[in-house]
């Protein structure tokens, strides 16, 4: 790990010593930078954020109780500041400089493999870097760290403020996107070039997108010539020791002391907080009220600029200097590539679902039915499957013991159940919101699913109002509704989810219970405590039943796609058991119950009565 101050330095720079909060920052700053740098790509703008975050930190550091965790606070802090320059990015665009015009050594990923002294997959994997989406480049940034032993996993979480558990499952999402990533750059970089892939890329703009991740790795998995990009890949862990620490710009450095250069880190601030001017400006500050800044920090920071700088700086703050809070964040984790199913199945993967609300009277009256929880005294009533059509459907149904099951659809007609298997419908998307749907799924029983992954595109893709304004037509069955179920976020305040809720609060609209998605990447024994705690963190947000109506093991950016034959047994063994024993879940259904064609890999049966290791598990579960 590399030299940090000690928290004895903390508290002196907190009481106000010039040397110490010249040290502090000195120690920290390559910390902040290379958080800064990741996430936000280079940006030109991370000089910026870096300066505004050491002066945040300065600001405030006399609020800080626990001077033990002041590396901790650091990064939240540095965190937000991403954040907010991400939120001012989205509202005005970078146009796209032409590359004779670009400067090379503002680059931050070029900077990373030239003072690195990066190659081979070290060097692909920090080109990879720039194909990921921000919320993953912010993850990464942090991930990366504790890799190389700069961070713990408890900073990474009260930095990015989510459970342990979430922690776990974003971070294997954003490993997932770096290997496709780092697939791309070897498909683009690949010697001779493949021509299929040239033709795809014509319209491409030559900047790393999200969109043209996900065509270039759909290209590489279909391409011969391609598709070996998808071998040998190193783990990045096993990369990443040994290159945490970027080593700052001299332009940067030049900006807190530059380090030897003959002026203290302090002044520099200081010339900075008064403007960057460096010259004697009136000694006087100006604070209004007395929270949020540290006085006795800045007025050192303010009597070293002087005495090292020739002159008094002057910084007037007509309003508190309080930390932001934090902004919203979408969970990692780029929508996924579908399974191709049939068109009446077109099923789902992911994390998703949260929820709150009231019962509420719908636009028009009607006589409900009740709305009683489904009971959860028989764990054979909890136990379920999603299944799309295939010849065994109803021998396996039976066979595997499951009390209910559903097809994504608002009947089932066409798939009939034994007679004791309830069958639950759902009104998929917008296009189901109709007078002969609503009519159908009535038919049915008393419990309804919402919308099945608004938030992605090729699911139900729906904004949240819209989803709002559809809502009361379902509330108006008088069955018992289940929230819709997004593709992730499901714990993120912010997320499709979390807004949808707050609207149907603020409308007096009703949900009763939570439909989660969850599908882990990582297949390891820690795969059924990070299910369960993604369980257990929505539950607890919003205090609702829940019902898990997707869930497995796959990476679907990743290799291998699948567990093995024990894992997944393991991890059902494992799940199942810990669903049963929790009152407020109600129930859980695999994905999926046909092991035929695509879904060979992570299906229950093979036929109406014979069932794969996986299916043999779920059977014997509940």
């Amino acid at each position: 790990m590399a030299f940090q101050p000690d928290t004895a330095t903390v508290v002196a720079a907190r009481e106000g010593d010039a040397a110490a909060i010249d040290r502090l920052v000195a120690g920290y700053l390559p910390l902040v930078y290379t958080i800064v740098g990741r996430a936000l790509d280079g940006h030109a703008d991370v000089d910026d954020v870096v300066q505004d975050t050491m002066l945040r930190v300065l600001r405030n550091l006399g609020d800080l109780r626990d001077p033990e965790a002041f590396r901790s606070w650091l990064v939240a802090i540095t965190v937000r500041q991403v954040r907010e320059r991400y939120r001012v990015r989205r509202g005005t665009p970078d146009a796209l400089l032409p590359d004779d015009v670009r400067d090379p050594g503002a680059d931050f990923t070029d900077l990373a493999i030239t003072r690195l002294e990066l190659a081979g997959q070290r060097k692909e994997t920090a080109e990879a870097t720039r194909w990921l989406d921000e919320d993953n480049r912010e993850l990464l940034s942090l991930w990366w760290l504790e890799a190389s032993g700069e961070l713990t996993r408890d900073e990474i979480v009260d930095a990015i403020e989510v459970t342990r558990q979430h922690a776990a499952v974003r971070i294997q999402r954003m490993k997932g996107q770096l290997e496709t990533a780092r697939v791309v750059v070897r498909a683009l970089d690949a010697t001779p070039p493949c021509a299929e892939l040239a033709f795809v890329l014509t319209e491409w703009d030559r900047r790393p997108s999200p969109l043209w991740r996900k065509r270039i790795a759909r290209h590489t998995r279909d391409c011969r010539q391609c598709s070996p990009a998808w071998s040998g890949l190193v783990a990045a862990e096993r990369l990443l020791v040994g290159m945490a620490l970027v080593p700052i710009p001299a332009s940067l450095g030049a900006h807190f002391g530059g380090y030897g250069a003959g002026a203290t880190a302090t002044s520099q601030v200081a010339a900075h907080a008064a403007g960057g001017s460096g010259k004697a400006l009136a000694t006087k500050i100006a604070i209004k009220g007395t929270v949020g800044i540290g006085r006795r920090v800045l007025t050192a920071v303010l009597a070293t600029g002087a005495v090292a700088g020739g002159g008094a700086a002057a910084v007037v703050y007509t309003h508190d200097d309080k930390p932001v809070n934090s902004a919203a964040v979408v969970t990692a984790a780029s929508p996924t590539p579908r399974l191709t199913l049939p068109p009446s199945a077109t099923p789902s993967t992911s994390p998703s679902a949260k929820a709150s609300v009231k019962a509420s009277p719908s636009k028009t009256k009607t006589k409900t039915k009740a709305v009683t929880p489904v009971p959860a005294t028989a764990t054979s009533a909890k136990k379920g499957v999603g299944s799309w059509e295939f010849s065994g459907a109803k021998g396996a149904l039976a066979d595997v013991g499951a009390g209910w099951y559903y097809n994504w659809s608002t009947n089932n007609d066409s798939m009939p159940g034994p007679a004791d298997v309830e069958f639950v419908p759902m009104i998929w998307g917008k296009a189901n919101v109709t007078t002969a749907d609503l009519a159908k799924v009535k038919k049915e029983g008393d419990v309804l699913l919402g919308f099945n992954e608004p938030d992605m595109g090729g699911q139900a893709n729906m904004s949240v109002e819209d989803a709002l304004a559809d809502w009361p037509e379902l509330q108006d069955t008088g069955m018992r509704l289940g929230s819709p179920a997004v593709a992730y976020g499901a714990d993120t305040d912010g997320g499709w989810l979390d807004r949808f809720m707050t609207g149907a609060k603020d409308k007096n609209l009703r949900v009763d219970f939570i439909t989660l998605h969850w599908y882990g990447s990582d297949f390891s024994d820690a795969a059924v405590g990070q299910f369960l705690g993604y369980v257990d963190a929505v539950h607890k947000k919003y205090d609702l039943p829940i019902w898990v109506t997707e869930y497995g093991l796959m990476n679907f950016s990743g290799s291998p796609k699948y567990p093995s034959a024990a894992q997944e047994v393991a991890f059902i063994q494992g799940s199942t058991k810990g669903m049963e024993s929790r009152s407020w879940l109600e129930r859980y259904a695999w994905f999926g119950l046909p092991a035929v064609g695509d879904s060979v890999d992570f299906g229950l049966y093979k036929d109406a009565s014979t069932p794969t290791e996986a299916g043999k598990a779920y059977k014997a579960a509940g």
